[in-house]
């Protein structure tokens, strides 16, 4: 119906020249010849991203997605950063306390999952420290220093990087107006200018 009513609205080669009508298209005939088939429903899933297209049109979201493309230069190093820090803990965590929790520091993988977890700070005191700390008293040297760091420095690092992103962003938005009013203004002057002149002219 929604095809039907978008068809009449608008001239055929005008509805037909449009991607996301042909996308249409191809999902509701898919859906009618291969009914129940896994890779209709992904195409039907895929259908949400057309809401993508608000970023274009609303422009300070626009200005936010171009401060967070701005940012992934920066992200690199960050992660780079962030992933060492990781390992060098989860090799400490894996050689002191997989004898102790083999669930969460069994092996090298289970460990930076469980660091993950404990960055998150889901249930990382109750579920994870407070067992160890049961049969290691010093063991929360090695958590409350990871959270710390991992926590309250790495992620501030990710959060300082946007901000000044989006600072440089809303920055060049405001050079670009003050360009285009400049430019206005300057075309007003000339109007004004080319008329005088043709007042004296005509005098």
């Amino acid at each position: 119906m929604e095809l039907v009513l978008r068809f009449l609205a608008v001239r055929p080669r005008e509805f037909f020249t449009r991607g996301w009508n042909w996308f249409d298209l191809i999902i509701v005939g898919a859906g009618h010849i291969f009914v129940g088939a896994h890779f209709v429903t992904v195409l039907r899933v895929l259908r949400v991203l057309r809401v993508l297209r608000a970023i274009s049109v609303i422009p300070s979201l626009r200005r936010l997605v171009d401060a967070l493309l701005l940012t992934i230069p920066s992200m690199g190093n960050i992660f780079i950063l962030m992933s060492i820090f990781f390992y060098i803990f989860a090799v400490i965590g894996t050689m002191l306390f997989s004898g102790i929790e083999p669930e969460f520091f069994g092996s090298l993988h289970l460990s930076l999952m469980t660091l993950f977890q404990i960055v998150t700070l889901d249930s990382w005191s109750s579920g994870i420290m407070r067992p160890i700390l049961e049969e290691f008293w010093w063991a929360w040297i090695y958590f409350i220093s990871f959270v710390l760091i991992g926590t309250f420095v790495i992620f501030n690092l990710f959060i300082g990087v946007i901000v000044n992103n989006v600072e440089k962003a809303n920055e060049a938005d405001q050079e670009q107006d003050k360009k285009e009013n400049d430019q206005q203004a300057l075309e007003e002057v000339r109007k004004e200018l080319a008329e005088i002149k043709e007042l004296l002219k005509n005098k």
